[in-house]
């Protein structure tokens, strides 16, 4: 008896003298169990395989590359010919007829006034302003410059269109056609309007008041210096003070052809050398039009020259545009060539299915116990259906029937040798052919699950496939990246 108790008074000793060595309380029993949890996790996480997804997109397989062109065309400055305070009549950047009023010359300047913007007026200050800011690269600051001087012209025309003129303006707004039969290719005489001689425009065309120094230039006159933007400088030529004989005082573009000239590597023109049209986006306002394409030498280099025979009028005041050459137009959903699979199915003709509580599946032929031959129902999932190319669409279109199908049905389906009947005509087919199909892997659900892909491009890293193809793949589906670490059904999350 004794023993006993001084064994149950040592025990609590012991215990006692084990909690002040280890510690022992609630709180190291939970560090004990999540230092556990947390080695288990990390164990697993470095011995399983990894599976990233990837989100199909839609779109080209690249993007199209951009270039910075620059504007040839036919264009003339013209000089005043005579002293004088000079009215305008004729907008910037608008079309005018042969013996259009251009602007009138008198000897006494107008008197100052006020003249305060209409609401229309204003309304597209604010809105050349915007787009200016919106466009805005400090790389190209010159373009500061350009603006701040056809700002301040566009603002002097209003203020010369509020204080009254009595001369009409003839000029033709029309963007891509002219009227032929004002034509005039002989000088016009100047016209007496009061104090004012009005300076009429020698020949139909757009009119800038404004010079860069590249008027004349040529394609075959451009230099490779000419491309420098940095050097680049335009002169406004409105004004509020008074000209002298000889001065210039606007620009007339003469030709509605022109040319865009872009510089080219060996790789961009080895690319584009089969070209003879070429389709172009114009970054400043997204319109696109059709040129046509061909590659010269400038000063031992390689440029892009694309003529046009329209639409100079919308950029008769840049002479550098940005542009994308639209050459990238395959479009359709874009995956990784990683993702992409192979898949071995049976070949089944779509008139031996049918269906049952709106399943489709096929009638598998088989014994019963007493040995007599009987049928049963066998839902499959069908990964693809593509025509049946066997059968002449002449017979296809007298018989009036749709046109028969080849089904592609999972392998685990059947077994080869396996015999289907149709339960209509009595038919019998014996499964054994097999093909194969390109897929990828969704993940959708959480498990992979095969579908079928039709590729129509592809480079060294991604592939462009069909959006349109049945049972295919959609866009915003999720796919297996790494195929090659992932089987069928295998469950992900």
């Amino acid at each position: 008896m004794s023993d006993n108790h001084n064994k149950s008074k040592k025990m609590p000793g012991i215990l006692a003298q084990l909690r002040k060595v280890v510690g022992l309380n609630i709180g190291t029993i939970m560090f004990g169990i999540l230092f556990i949890y947390m080695a288990f996790s990390a164990i697993l996480y470095f011995t399983t395989t990894h599976i990233e997804s990837y989100q199909v997109t839609s779109g080209p397989l690249s993007r199209n590359e951009t270039y910075t062109g620059l504007a040839i065309r036919e264009e003339t400055i013209c000089q005043a010919p005579s002293s004088g305070y000079i009215t305008y009549y004729a907008r910037e950047g608008s079309k005018i007829n042969a013996s259009g009023a251009v602007y009138g010359l008198s000897s006494t300047k107008t008197a100052s006034s006020t003249a305060s913007l209409t609401p229309e007026e204003l309304s597209k200050v604010r809105s050349d302003m915007m787009s200016f800011s919106k466009g805005f690269n400090s790389s190209k600051f010159n373009s500061t410059y350009s603006f701040k001087y056809e700002l301040k012209g566009n603002i002097l025309q209003y203020a010369e269109s509020e204080n009254g003129s009595s001369v009409p303006l003839t000029s033709d707004e029309n963007e891509d056609e002219t009227d032929s039969n004002d034509t005039s290719d002989s000088t016009s005489e100047n016209i007496y309007t009061g104090n004012q001689s009005i300076c009429q425009a020698q020949s139909d065309g757009i009119i800038l008041y404004s010079t860069d120094n590249y008027e004349g230039k040529t394609v075959d006159t451009v230099t490779a210096e000419d491309f420098d933007q940095n050097s680049y400088h335009e002169t406004d030529l409105k004004t509020s003070d008074s000209v002298q004989a000889g001065d210039d005082v606007y620009t007339i573009i003469t030709d509605e052809r022109w040319s865009l000239l872009i510089p080219l590597s060996e790789k961009q023109a080895e690319k584009l050398k089969d070209r003879s049209t070429i389709r172009v986006k114009f970054l400043k306002d997204d319109m696109t039009q059709t040129g046509d394409f061909s590659i010269i030498t400038i000063d031992g280099e390689k440029y892009g020259q694309i003529d046009f025979n329209k639409g100079l009028i919308r950029y008769a005041s840049d002479r550098f545009l940005d542009i994308e050459l639209v050459t990238n137009t395959v479009v359709g959903l874009k995956v990784p060539l990683t993702s992409i699979v192979t898949k071995d199915f049976y070949v089944v003709p779509s008139r031996m299915a049918t269906t049952q509580n709106n399943e489709t599946g096929f009638m598998l032929a088989g014994k019963s116990k007493s040995g007599k031959t009987s049928t049963t129902f066998q839902a499959v999932s069908i990964y693809a259906s593509i025509e049946d190319t066997s059968v002449s669409k002449l017979a296809v279109e007298t018989s009036g029937q749709e046109t028969p199908k080849i089904y592609y049905i999972d392998k685990s389906a059947f077994k080869e040798g396996d015999a289907i009947i149709n339960p209509d005509t009595g038919e019998k087919y014996v499964i054994g052919e097999t093909d194969t199909l390109e897929g990828v892997y969704c993940i959708n659900k959480g498990y992979a699950v095969f579908r079928r892909i039709e590729i129509l491009d592809h480079n060294e890293e991604y592939a462009i496939v069909s959006k349109n193809t049945s049972y295919g793949l959609s866009r915003y589906d999720h796919i297996v990246r790494n195929a090659d670490k992932v089987k069928e059904e295998d469950i992900l999350y």
